[in-house]
């Protein structure tokens, strides 16, 4: 990174970010109290209140939100007259999935071959970090610039609309000139890359019944509808041959005219088995940001181990269907539950349950806060130039702010990029990314300010 004060103060910062990255790793804030306790949560959000009280933000609140969930806010005022820039953030994580399956403890802050290692360390624990790095660089040298709001969400990964709902009944909380979701990632390490795009989601709990109670299969089978073999008709009816998804009304044939995902480097990324092909037609980038994409989360039947020569009287399922751009989320679950519906088999009786849903959202990248992004990122990644990409996942507050606040300027950058592995075993950040990012955020809030 070329010499500049802002670089320099950051890289000193280092040591210091990589011990509170370690503090926020160590807090379990999975957002299902079922499996995780609540104090977990509670922990982080005290956390984040202190460090944010210790920056001088006034305000700081911890808000109740709809969802049973707790989100952090705080106001850091700039100049008068200055420009407003709110940053966001989450401090929820996903569930470690097999514990054992971690080469290190999936909450504790591990280095390993240059990279930190922990649940949330880059989605987006990763972020929090990142935000006060960059305020600090700047306090360092000649101070913030402008009107800074944080507000870090307590339910992103749960997808259960907490912060949407408490923005909608408090919309003058969060306005602002420009919001930097610090929740998305480079294309690949290395390469600055301002998120454009985000597919929208919604996820189906589907349920199939075919009989008052199972059957012995040797008396029965043959001629019992096995509800088991209806669900697997139904969730097989929602892909083509080549594995493109297909739900009836849904198209699936839009283009992604941006920056292209080589193959090759895709197979690498996805850690694709060798032999195995990839599913879908048309470009890499098409398939992963443009087009709708559907997936089987989970099925509930009996386990391979201990299960009894039975016809399955019911089963049941948990969908996931990410919506493209230019689709009304609520509109595509219409579609995919009359789908569900008309390719339900032998007159198996079918319900679905909504549990989620996200709208797409696409940017506005003419806007002055891209081109301060752009420049800014020029220095933080000396010798690259900023890249526009989709991303395939869904942060649902995106389409809430745009349309709270349709004159703000929505950029989307972060720690997430593929070797992060988020959502997975060994998720992980690049300190590298860390340092780079948290650079740019805070010479971009300088750039911004006096466009």
């Amino acid at each position: 990174m070329s010499s500049n004060p802002v670089a320099e103060t950051v890289a000193s910062l280092m040591p210091r970010a990589r011990a509170e990255l370690a503090e926020l790793v160590a807090f379990a804030s999975v957002a299902d109290f079922d499996q995780f306790p609540r104090s977990e949560s509670e922990a982080a959000v005290d956390w984040i209140s202190a460090a944010l009280r210790a920056e001088g933000f006034q305000d700081v609140a911890v808000l109740d939100t709809p969802d049973g969930t707790q989100s952090v806010y705080g106001c850091l005022p700039g100049p008068v007259g200055a420009r407003t820039v709110l940053l966001y953030a989450h401090y929820d994580v996903q569930p470690p999935l097999d514990e054992a399956a971690w080469t290190s403890p999936p909450f504790e802050l591990t280095e390993r071959d240059g990279r930190w290692y922990g649940r949330g360390s880059a989605d987006c624990k990763g972020g929090v970090v990142m935000h006060l790095l960059a305020l600090r660089a700047l306090k360092a040298n000649g101070g913030v610039p402008v009107t800074v709001k944080v507000i870090v969400e307590g339910s992103e990964e749960q997808g259960t609309g907490g912060l949407e709902r408490y923005a909608e009944e408090h919309p003058d909380l969060l306005t602002a000139d420009a919001v930097v979701i610090g929740d998305a990632g480079n294309f690949r390490v290395g390469l600055p890359t301002v998120t454009s795009t985000l597919r929208g989601m919604t996820m189906l709990r589907v349920r199939v019944d075919t009989l008052e109670g199972n059957l012995h299969s040797g008396q029965f089978g043959g001629a019992a509808p096995d509800a088991l073999g209806a669900l697997i008709r139904v969730l097989d009816s929602l892909r083509a041959e080549d594995g493109s998804t297909t739900v009836d009304g849904l198209t699936d044939d839009s283009r992604w005219e941006g920056l292209q995902y080589d193959e090759a480097q895709f197979r690498k990324d996805a850690k694709v088995l060798d032999g195995v092909g990839l599913i879908g037609s048309g470009t890499v980038a098409d398939r992963i940001w443009a087009r709708p994409a559907v997936t089987v989360l989970g099925i509930d039947c009996p386990p391979v181990v201990g299960a009894t020569p039975s016809v399955q009287a019911g089963a049941r399922a948990l969908i996931s269907l990410r919506v493209p751009p230019g689709v009304d989320a609520a509109e595509a679950t219409k579609l995919l539950q009359a789908h569900l519906e008309a390719h339900t088999p032998w007159g198996a009786r079918l319900s679905t349950e909504q549990i989620g849903q996200g709208q797409a959202f696409s940017a506005d990248t003419t806007s002055p806060a891209y081109a301060a992004m752009a420049q800014a990122m020029s220095v933080a990644y000396p010798g690259q130039e900023m890249q526009y990409a989709g991303q395939g996942g869904s942060i649902p507050l995106c389409n809430t702010l745009a349309g709270l606040y349709p004159r703000a300027e929505i950029l989307l950058i972060g720690l997430s990029e593929p070797e992060a592995q988020i959502h997975a075993v060994d998720e992980s950040v690049s300190p590298q990314e860390l340092e780079r990012l948290s650079v740019a955020e805070a010479l971009f809030l300088r750039h911004y300010a006096a466009s």
